[in-house]
């Protein structure tokens, strides 16, 4: 038989103490309890690990964020969820950031209770949980976990969620920081609410300020109505500021004033309108080096610093590539009516050893174009081109003029490449008198493969263009 979960609760009210071990004992766990933080480390450190602790935050004592600081320091991957009788932000985000696994606000129901325990236990999700998670956020946005590096991310995302303050979301361009953002706008109060991004380095900065707040007519040339900003619209819902390093200085100022007193003014007006938005801040940028340049406002930061999110980039997750693969292959497919392609282990291996500097991003496109072509030799010739490119280097190469690349040595070596494909397809077409399928077939490529390079390069037969 399996083994029961064991559970340890900590609670200074004998009440609770006895409610929660009858509640979990009736589900089958095994229940130790404490009645406060000095027992509940003593018994920790003589006796077996529990699978979960539910701790109270508010003890004598010892409370519950001082134990927590404790038990996570003597077992960093001890699971631990918070209860508490009053629902304080700042002790919220202060758990979230010691390692808590989840907060529940007392009286809580049993359903409640059940499913923050399977949520850290596994429960009837375990052996799904083990091959990974994908979860629907609308709007053709997936959430896809398989790591555990992904997986506490998702807790802390449904944690923070139910806690009103800005969050700021950090990683390289394309590991999915619009995916957590709506992971959070989805598990919040704001649900119902409107969802908008606004990209900051997409829109001109002359443009930027009148997109967010609106305008009046007259307020430039050209605005003849009245126009609310994306903040207006977003009244009571979430607003995703992406890439919010680009956002110009002068309008960081303002920016802060709305985070501060949650009102504007539209341009051209002196009416001031007050909304309620939740702001999340998205940004690939080195943080301490834009302050330092002035390209980012230190107090700014510190206002949308209210919790980070860190993500951390593919090749760090490399568990995921076959999830993802798999997960990308039926969305592409679907989405252009194409039969989806099986993911073979030589394929798997090529995108497993790749080092993905595009992350998430760079492999949905690479799925599009294995779709497209059906070529799976090609795609994986394009994964180690892409790879022995990655290893060459940075440095800036010379052209033949002595000028250094714009590109790099990276540019230099994509040339050469290319060169050679339009050389190597040329002389084939030669040879076979320009049948294209015998072309395809001592090339050993795909028939569609060659149609698409042909087009690619712009390989005309010589002689074709002349009457």
């Amino acid at each position: 038989m399996a083994k029961s979960p064991f559970i340890m609760v900590v609670d200074d009210e004998p009440t609770m103490l006895r409610y929660l071990r009858t509640l979990l004992e009736v589900e089958g766990y095994k229940v130790e309890t404490a009645t406060d933080g000095s027992e509940a480390v003593q018994r920790l450190q003589a006796g077996p690990v529990p699978d979960l602790v539910l701790l109270d935050v508010l003890m004598p004592v010892l409370d519950g964020l001082q134990t927590l600081e404790q038990l996570r320091a003597m077992h960093p991957q001890l699971k631990v969820v918070m209860l508490s009788c009053v629902s304080d932000t700042r002790k919220v985000v202060q758990a979230i950031r010691l390692g808590a696994q989840d907060y529940l606000t007392k009286p809580f129901q049993k359903a409640d209770l059940d499913a923050v325990i399977e949520q850290c236990l596994g429960g009837r999700d375990q052996a799904h949980a083990l091959h990974g998670e994908i979860e629907d956020l609308g709007d053709d946005v997936f959430f896809v976990a398989a790591s555990p590096a992904m997986r506490k991310i998702r807790s802390q995302a449904k944690l923070v969620a139910n806690v009103d303050i800005p969050v700021l979301l950090l990683g390289e361009s394309g590991t999915g920081k619009e995916v957590i953002a709506r992971l959070i706008h989805k598990y919040s109060p704001r649900a119902h609410r409107t969802f908008l991004k606004v990209n900051c380095a997409a829109v001109p900065a002359d443009l930027l300020e009148s997109e967010l707040f609106g305008y009046e007519p007259g307020a430039f040339t050209g605005a003849t109505h009245s126009k609310p900003g994306k903040f207006e619209l977003c009244n009571k819902g979430t607003i995703l500021l992406d890439e919010i390093g680009e956002m110009p200085p002068q309008l960081q100022a303002k920016l802060l004033h709305v985070l501060q007193d949650q009102q504007f003014s539209r341009l051209g007006s002196r009416t001031v309108i007050k909304v309620d938005v939740r702001i999340l801040a998205a940004t690939n940028i080195d943080i301490p080096t834009a302050i330092a340049e002035k390209k980012l406002r230190e107090d700014l930061f510190y206002r949308l610093n209210g919790f980070t999110i860190n993500l951390p980039p593919l090749r760090s997750r490399r568990e995921e590539i076959s999830l993802l693969l798999k997960h990308f292959i039926s969305q592409v497919a679907e989405r252009y009516g194409r039969p989806p392609l099986l993911v073979t282990p030589h394929l798997l291996e090529a995108c497993e050893q790749y080092h993905w500097p595009g992350n998430l991003r760079e492999l949905g496109n690479f799925v599009k174009r294995y779709l497209i072509l059906g070529d799976e030799e090609m795609a994986i010739t394009e994964l180690q081109m892409a790879g022995t490119q990655e290893k060459s280097g940075l440095g800036v190469a010379a052209s033949d003029t002595g000028a250094p690349s714009q590109d790099g040595l990276k540019g230099i070596v994509r040339g050469v490449k290319d060169e050679a494909e339009i050389e190597a397809i040329t002389k084939a077409l030669e040879q076979t008198n320009w049948n294209r399928k015998k072309a395809a077939m001592l090339l050993k490529i795909s028939y569609k493969a060659l149609l698409y390079k042909i087009r690619q390069y712009d390989i005309q037969r010589v002689g074709s263009s002349v009457n």
